[in-house]
């Protein structure tokens, strides 16, 4: 097992939701966290220069207390846009890290293809330049994918070995980045790893995933807008559950050149999360749209080559970490109530 106290980890885009979440774990376990990020996609510039007025103000809060909480485990952050190749390769020639984890993505499907050069420029370009500093230099190099490249599920549980067979911009990109990881690692024997999360939820996101919007909605007094008719299942998984598996990725050799599912392993339906949702909150509206058709659908991520791999224990089913999630939330909207007037927004 390798040791992190001391280690240098450099994390690009880490200033987001994953990536501060990780930064603030890895700094408790002794390492040197250096945080990379433009501040601008998903994150203070967008939502400074964004119109909409009903998420603007709580997703700036909760940016800023990322950033606080940064601050205060005495993280430093480089402000820098990872398209630039230059620029990154000066910094990161600086920080000298031995661990690199490539975050920086649009981490939005549906944004994904109503925009795929944005999506391209800050998904695919940022990679290639994370990538091309790595190739001599780094020790592990650690890629984001998403569930996404699988396409539609089948079976009980989608296994890492299935034939990936995506859907859309996002969904492409995202497999397209990790071939080109595996290439590096081909051409210039760079050590990597491959992490495929799905349906994440947690303290201070603002990509108002499902869940999020969920909460969101019931603070406010307005109905939950639902795509289908709330069968379809996710592998829903708390960001605590993805960070564990993330540090196992980093300490471990048998995670090597391997490509892991880091979920709770388990997929659970919208209706099943409406019910949970339904113990916290009075009577609510629950409004059916028509499905998305480029969303795939998605079930169970096996889990079990990373429990074998690298003792990977997800602790946090939806009953244990939405609950945790909508406590926090009510808790904001208690000090904040502000934020959560009963305008009308979009689930």
């Amino acid at each position: 097992m390798i040791e992190l106290r001391g280690r240098k980890i450099a994390l690009i885009g880490g200033a987001g939701f994953i990536g501060h979440n990780l930064a603030l774990t890895l700094a408790k376990m002794g390492a040197e966290v250096h945080v990379v990020d433009s501040l601008q996609v998903n994150n203070l510039g967008a939502f400074s220069n964004s119109h909409d007025d009903q998420n603007k103000t709580v997703y700036l809060h909760l940016i800023n207390e990322r950033l606080r909480l940064l601050r205060e485990a005495a993280i430093p952050l480089h402000v820098l846009d990872a398209r630039d190749y230059h620029a990154l390769t000066r910094c990161l020639s600086d920080i000298k890290p031995q661990v690199l984890v490539q975050l920086a993505a649009i981490a939005h499907a549906n944004r994904s293809n109503k925009d795929p050069f944005s999506t391209f420029d800050h998904s695919f370009r940022t990679l290639e330049n994370a990538l091309d500093y790595s190739r001599d230099t780094v020790e592990r190099f650690i890629y984001f994918s998403s569930s996404m490249v699988y396409g539609n599920f089948d079976g009980e549980a989608v296994t890492e070995d299935r034939q990936c067979e995506p859907l859309g911009i996002y969904g492409a990109l995202k497999y397209g980045g990790e071939k080109l990881v595996i290439a590096y690692g081909q051409v210039f024997n760079l050590p990597y790893v491959i992490a495929r999360p799905s349906a994440l939820y947690g303290e201070r996101c603002v990509s108002r995933r499902v869940g999020q919007a969920f909460i969101e909605n019931l603070l406010r007094g307005l109905p939950l807008s639902v795509n289908g008719d709330g069968s379809d299942a996710l592998d829903f998984t708390y960001i605590q559950d993805l960070i564990q598996g993330l540090v196992l990725c980093m300490t471990k050799e048998e995670a090597r050149n391997q490509t892991f599912n880091l979920t709770y392993g388990g997929a659970r339906s919208l209706k099943q999360m409406i019910a949970i949702a339904q113990e916290h909150f009075p009577e609510f509206e629950v409004k059916y749209q028509p499905r998305d058709t480029l969303m795939p659908e998605r079930g169970t991520l096996s889990v079990e080559k990373a429990k074998r791999l690298l003792g990977y224990k997800p602790d946090y089913p939806l009953e244990k970490g939405f609950v945790q999630y909508i406590e926090w939330y009510k808790k904001l909207a208690q000090e904040q109530p502000r934020y959560f007037s009963p305008v009308r927004v979009n689930a």
